[in-house]
């Protein structure tokens, strides 16, 4: 007899959609563990086979999320283009990826409202944050050397384009109406990439 197939993955990934759907409809506080099971069409004793509480399935939520947003970044560190290329395409791949996500915002903003209270999530973000710089500030750091940008600091100029990512958004949940997402932050990618190339 041949052994059972190791669906262990794949399982999990069938969790973590059914736990996405359920927290963008309840949010997490309302959100149970029978609720995750239902929507998964599992029993709740499998779901604890793979998940011990809901703060595990939110936990790997957010470094799901935080891990595929960033692993397709990643081989543009070594791509031999110009930086001012490459950071072009990082930006194109991030605005892209929020795209994606619109849907995931209620979700985003409630890992932001534990952000401040629970230290998992914290650690997620720093993670995630310090993950970011180390694949974008070499880029920028090697537009400078080549002169290709006009900067004195790879790791604010970093921060700059974080903050125009996190600030658009941020003024979109405001109101979607006045703020159009695409427009906007391509407008703010644009203003910056003028500013580094003057």
């Amino acid at each position: 007899m041949s052994p059972k197939p190791d669906v262990s993955e794949e399982r999990k990934e069938q969790i973590t959609e059914a736990a996405t759907n359920v927290f963008v409809r309840q949010g997490f506080d309302k959100a149970r563990m029978d609720d995750i099971a239902a929507e998964a069409n599992l029993s709740k004793g499998t779901l604890y086979l793979y998940f011990k509480s809901k703060d595990a399935i939110i936990k790997h939520l957010l470094d799901n999320l935080f891990e595929r947003e960033l692993s397709g970044l990643q081989p543009l560190k070594d791509d031999p283009r110009p930086a001012s290329e490459k950071l072009s395409i990082f930006i194109e791949q991030l605005i892209s990826d929020m795209q994606n996500w619109t849907r995931l915002m209620p979700i985003m903003y409630e890992f932001l409202g534990r952000l401040f209270r629970q230290s998992v999530v914290q650690k997620a973000f720093k993670t995630y944050l310090r993950s970011y710089l180390d694949l974008i500030v070499p880029i920028i750091q090697q537009g400078i050397d080549t002169g290709d940008f006009n900067a004195n600091n790879a790791e604010d100029v970093a921060i700059t384009i974080g903050a125009i990512f996190e600030g658009t958004i941020l003024l979109w949940v405001y109101d979607s109406e006045i703020i159009d997402f695409d427009k906007h932050l391509h407008s703010g990618m644009d203003l910056l990439m003028d500013g580094l190339k003057a």
